[in-house]
């Protein structure tokens, strides 16, 4: 369960995403101390995150539960969905594409709090 953004400079791409979310352009997310991306609408917000992490030609957003709770199919598919819609809307000239897991990754994403 992650989303794998190829790009030609992911630390860049990280720092502008971070940068319109802090500042508010994108206010339908939000970071923690840790970095960590969760969907800020009620409904949503604190089930789970999305924690990136910087690879040769992309960022890895692995998603990580609440703690003590498991990611629902529900949560998955609506982190991942809104996540990639906003990458999309906002950042569309910065990637050249996207990919969502339909499942786990083995040593990549965390789906037991």
């Amino acid at each position: 369960m992650s989303v794998r953004v190829h790009c030609n400079d992911p630390s860049a791409l990280l720092n502008q995403i971070n940068q319109k979310v802090r500042e508010g352009s994108i206010d339908t997310w939000t970071i923690d101390s840790d970095g960590d991306f969760t969907h800020s609408p009620a409904q949503w917000k604190n089930k789970a995150w999305f924690r990136p992490r910087i690879e040769t030609g992309q960022i890895l957003f692995r998603i990580i539960p609440a703690k003590g709770t498991r990611i629902t199919k529900a949560v998955y598919g609506v982190f991942h969905g809104r996540f990639i819609e906003m990458l999309i809307s906002h950042f569309d000239e910065d990637f050249s594409v996207v990919t969502a897991t339909a499942l786990a990754v083995t040593g990549t994403d965390v789906v037991v709090g």
